[in-house]
């Protein structure tokens, strides 16, 4: 015979399944939801151009006199010397961050957009604080596996696992090592998701009003990522090399200013700007993709994104 629980145990049961309800109903963890979709579908499809720009920006440190190899030749050399599968190197890490980082990026947009501007649109200025302080938020918390992700795509380092990555990292080179490039990485991550956001906002805010309603408002919300996008890659590029040059050789460079300081001294004005092409083409699509997904699948939860 089977033992029928206590009243006081269903009512146990059922208090705890009223209360997961009311959390998975939650709009910021819904939001969450959205984002790391979207961030599993933009990772997985442009990883080969992160590695391609990691590699590019890391070049020169081991090819001496090589300031002419461009994106096509490093894309080349990857596939002819680690098949095509090589171009996901790194694709692990860049899982394990952008998932939950794009998902802790969209619900705390989300949750300080419906605290501060519930009952209006953000202006220009609001918009870049908005978006910088929601990247701010992600960036510090995933950063210990940016710095893994980043060591992956360089091809310098023979880990096997993101999480025996962290812990060589941590035994090896201290609890500091898991967040170098720091400031570099929010000077280069809060500006772009700032700049993004207010472009991207006053380009929707531009568009007749047939698109936004129309079957083709994806698209159109897509190309205003793209225009946002070039934008902001362009004006945070210096911050991303310096940022691979910390977590990659964070013996050689202590601080932000000495990497910078190196950077100019070795490769000019130009080194600044090594690997821009892939980045800004991987960064504008990401994040244009990204944006749009999360947007319809909030729009299909009946949330206002």
């Amino acid at each position: 015979m089977i033992q029928q629980p206590s009243p006081a145990v269903q009512d146990s049961q059922l208090s705890l399944l009223h209360n997961m309800e009311l959390l998975l109903a939650h709009p910021a963890l819904k939001a969450f939801m959205c984002g790391s979709l979207s961030g599993t579908c933009s990772t997985l499809l442009f990883q080969p151009l992160d590695l391609v720009k990691t590699r590019l920006q890391t070049y020169s440190s081991l090819q001496q006199g090589s300031s002419r190899v461009g994106m096509v030749a490093v894309f080349l050399s990857v596939v002819r010397t680690e098949k095509l599968l090589g171009l996901w190197k790194g694709v692990s890490p860049s899982c394990v961050r952008c998932i939950p980082g794009v998902g802790i990026y969209f619900s705390t947009f989300f949750s300080l957009k419906q605290h501060f501007f519930s009952e209006r649109a953000p202006s220009a200025l609001e918009a870049v604080l908005l978006g910088a302080g929601a990247r701010s938020v992600a960036g510090v918390c995933m950063l210990p596996v940016t710095v893994v992700k980043t060591r992956f795509e360089s091809g310098r380092y023979g880990y096997v696992s993101v999480l025996g990555a962290l812990r060589t990292m941590y035994l090896s080179e201290g609890p500091r090592s898991l967040f170098s490039g720091l400031t570099a990485t929010l000077l280069r991550d809060a500006p772009f998701s700032g700049i993004y956001v207010m472009f991207y906002s006053q380009a929707k805010k531009a568009l007749p009003p047939e698109l936004t309603s129309a079957p083709c408002a994806p698209l159109a919300n897509f190309g205003c990522g793209v225009f946002a996008g070039v934008l902001a890659a362009v004006a945070t590029q210096p911050a991303d090399v310096v940022k691979t040059h910390m977590q990659v050789q964070p013996g050689q460079h202590r601080w932000t200013g000495a990497a910078a300081t190196h950077i100019y001294r070795t490769q000019g004005v130009q080194g600044f700007f090594r690997g821009a092409v892939p980045r800004a083409l991987r960064r504008t699509l990401m994040a244009a993709m990204a944006w749009t997904v999360y947007e319809q699948l909030m729009a299909k939860m009946g949330l206002k994104s």
